[in-house]
């Protein structure tokens, strides 16, 4: 599946929710559904800055495409980057590099989420854009 099509199953799912605190609980169910990064990787390197939890993103590089594992030690956070980790892992650099995020602001996530949270959710795409930078360079 390209970005644009996991972005808009994911808009898809969200829209099924009638209130926030059902999309929060579904955010927080993804969390806990997200594969655990290696905790080899859980170092200060991969420690995304600007967040007010700790948040981990690592990636990797596999036939071409960057695979993203990640970790939080706040709940919600770990369900937003789970968010990130499905929209974005398993995806050329180029194609991540060249995606939008929209779908962000489609499901109503930014708008509900506290200034700080909004902030580290900005950082958290930053980062996921500068692994993706880093490995079209190497390419």
């Amino acid at each position: 599946m390209t970005i644009k099509e996991i972005q808009e199953e994911i808009v898809d799912e969200f829209s099924m929710f009638d209130d926030w605190m059902q999309r929060y609980e579904y955010i927080i169910e993804l969390g806990k559904n997200l594969p655990l990064i290696a905790d080899q990787y859980k170092i200060e390197e991969n420690l995304i800055k600007g967040c007010q939890s700790k948040v981990w993103v690592h990636a990797e590089e596999k036939n071409g495409s960057v695979v993203f594992t990640a970790d939080s030690d706040a709940i919600l956070t770990k369900g937003i980057i789970a968010i990130l980790v499905r929209a974005f892992s398993n995806q050329s650099p180029k194609a991540i590099l060249d995606a939008d995020t929209d779908f962000i602001d489609a499901i109503g996530l930014k708008e509900h989420l506290s200034p700080t949270r909004a902030n580290g959710l900005v950082s958290m795409i930053k980062q996921i854009k500068m692994y993706a930078l880093a490995f079209q360079a190497k390419a």
